[in-house]
C-alpha cells in the first residue's frame, strides 16, 4: 500500500466502507456524509426498497448538482472573459488617444 494514502473508515446509508485515497481524511468523512445525506434523501422522498435504485437515483442527483454547478461555472467564466475583453479594448483606446 502507498504510504501517502489514508484508509478511513466511512458510513453510507447503513453500510461501512473502508476508503482509500490521498485526499485529506476530514475531507473524505464530508464527502461521505454528503454521500450518505443524499441517499437517505432519496430513500424518504421516494421509499425506495432496493439499496441499488435508491444508489443509482441519488448518484443521478449528485450528477445533476455536477452538472448545473459546472454549467454556472462555465457561464461565469464567459462572463469574466467579455467583460476583461472589453476593458482591454477600453485600454487600448485610452493609450492610443494619448
Amino acid at each position: 500500500m502507498d504510504e501517502s494514502q489514508n484508509v478511513i473508515k466511512v458510513q453510507i446509508f447503513g453500510g461501512e466502507y473502508k476508503i482509500r485515497g490521498e485526499a485529506d481524511p476530514e475531507y473524505i468523512l464530508e464527502v461521505a456524509r454528503y454521500v450518505d445525506s443524499k441517499m437517505r434523501e432519496i430513500n424518504e422522498k421516494l421509499s425506495v426498497a432496493s439499496l441499488g435504485k435508491v444508489a443509482i437515483l441519488a448518484s443521478l442527483n449528485l450528477a445533476d448538482e455536477l452538472f448545473k454547478e459546472r454549467r454556472e461555472r462555465e457561464q461565469t467564466l464567459s462572463q469574466i472573459r467579455e467583460r476583461a475583453a472589453g476593458l482591454a479594448s477600453k485600454l487600448e483606446e485610452a493609450v492610443a488617444d494619448d
